[in-house]
């Protein structure tokens, strides 16, 4: 899934996403990229979207789509 993050400025941001992300329960890995303001959630199984928005939410992160 790919999902687009408003509110990450500097690598400490892309940090905090990665390891909100990390921390969920499936995740195989995650790519985020500060220049488009995404992060790329690869899974093991099936994760709902509101699993993963949460997870960025509580880090700070305001999530705009998730595709």
């Amino acid at each position: 899934k790919t999902m687009k993050i408003e509110g990450m400025m500097c690598q400490h941001c892309v940090a905090h996403v990665t390891k909100a992300l990390e921390g969920v329960t499936g995740v195989a890995a995650v790519e985020v990229n500060l220049k488009k303001k995404t992060a790329v959630v690869t899974s093991e199984t099936e994760l709902a979207d509101e699993i993963l928005t949460a997870a960025v939410t509580e880090a700070g992160y305001e999530v705009k789509k998730i595709s």
